[in-house]
């Protein structure tokens, strides 16, 4: 259809249901908008959130609502999930999309993506499912129902090489985000004396309270063998500056020279020698702002369970390893995770020696192997190369 300017309108549905996705969402929408805008009139619809409404699209549910985590939050909200698949599939039949645009978000996204798929709809997801973790069995089906599949991690593209999907890799929006934390100021940090040291304890309340103490006995530890050391724990959250602190008023070990620091964790790992880091994008954020660190992880014996029996195929949990294929930086689980431990696998990687070095080159390789930055730019491009070929 063709309004008054003579553009032809394009529409584009975009969904990302949790916070992570909906900036890259939002960032990549700047990307299409600068590609197709001169000649299109865009329109945007689906899930999101603020900076994708700030953007231009129109969401029908926000992040906020759909960004829930765990099996049983998930269970307690069936009735707004079937809903909402309901109202997305009628946006599909009657906006008629020219393009869906799915970013992460596996469990409602896939659905999403098969109803439109069947519907002649071209599909295109950006961050592939952790299929080399677990469900692989869901490999075939991510085959069938994307037309193109934008994987973060350059070894996930050959799951697919034996089916017809084109499937690739353009970087890892990572990279792009630690580019632009390198181009800023570094900001002055409560460091006090000594070997400045990063403490990661995990962003939810049982990783928290489960994982701290343990890290900060291994803390005094290390000072003990060392001398004067600062210990920096970053905060992204007032929510989790409240966990934090109040898990440290029952601590009754703690070394000298610990502060919080609310936000900031990259510049927190950019300014410091080494780091303790629970399993998780913070190590990645490490590597890419080559800092050594450890990598620890602990879960309830329940749990260990499930995952011991759902995890196949796979020797590490540390993304930076899996990315390396070989462990290059040390991996505490489970009932390794002790003060003891922590303190023997860190103080190698603060003095300089072989260690220290050694992890220093890998975590170089592997940000090599991650690429340049401009995974969004390339991304949106692809995107807007996509929407020209339906539209055209």
């Amino acid at each position: 259809m063709n309004n008054s300017a003579g553009k032809k309108s394009v529409r584009i549905m975009i969904c990302a249901g949790e916070v992570s996705g909906e900036l890259y969402a939002a960032n990549i929408m700047q990307v299409i908008k600068h590609e197709l805008g001169n000649a299109y009139n865009i329109e945007f619809f689906g899930i999101g959130g603020d900076k994708m409404v700030a953007e231009g699209a129109e969401i029908i549910a926000h992040v906020s609502q759909t960004g829930v985590m765990g099996l049983w939050e998930v269970l307690k909200r069936v009735r707004f999930f079937t809903k909402l698949k309901k109202q997305l599939q009628e946006m599909i039949d009657i906006r008629k999309p020219d393009i869906l645009f799915t970013i992460d978000y596996p469990g409602m996204n896939m659905r999403i993506a098969e109803y439109a798929h069947n519907k002649g709809i071209k599909t295109i997801h950006f961050i592939c499912p952790q299929v080399w973790a677990w469900h692989q069995e869901r490999i075939p089906k991510i085959a069938t129902i994307f037309d193109h599949l934008i994987t973060i991690f350059p070894f996930e593209v050959k799951l697919f090489d034996e089916y017809n999907l084109d499937c690739r890799f353009l970087g890892h929006p990572m990279v792009d985000v630690i580019a632009a934390t390198k181009r800023e100021s570094s900001p002055e940090l409560p460091w006090k004396g000594g070997y400045r040291i990063a403490l990661f304890p995990g962003s939810r309340r049982n990783e928290i309270a489960r994982l701290l103490p343990d890290i900060l006995k291994a803390a005094t530890l290390v000072e003990k063998e060392l001398g004067e050391c600062s210990f920096i724990i970053p905060t992204p959250t007032k929510q989790i500056d409240k966990l934090v602190r109040s898990v440290l008023a029952k601590c009754k070990i703690v070394p000298k020279n610990l502060e919080l620091c609310s936000g900031n964790s990259r510049h927190v790992l950019q300014q410091s020698i080494a780091a303790i880091i629970k399993s998780g994008t913070s190590t990645l954020e490490a590597a890419l702002m080559e800092c050594p660190h450890i990598v620890i992880y602990k879960v309830s014996k329940l749990t260990e369970i499930i995952a011991r029996r759902l995890i196949k195929g796979v020797k590490n949990v540390g993304i930076v390893n899996i990315v390396a294929d070989k462990e290059i930086t040390p991996e505490l689980l489970q009932d390794a995770v002790t003060p003891e431990r922590m303190a023997a696998e860190l103080i190698p990687l603060i003095k300089d020696g072989e260690a220290r070095t050694k992890q220093l080159a890998e975590l170089q390789r592997v940000c090599d192997l991650l690429g340049e930055d401009g995974a969004i730019l390339r991304t949106g491009k692809f995107v807007s190369e996509k929407v020209l070929e339906v539209v055209s």
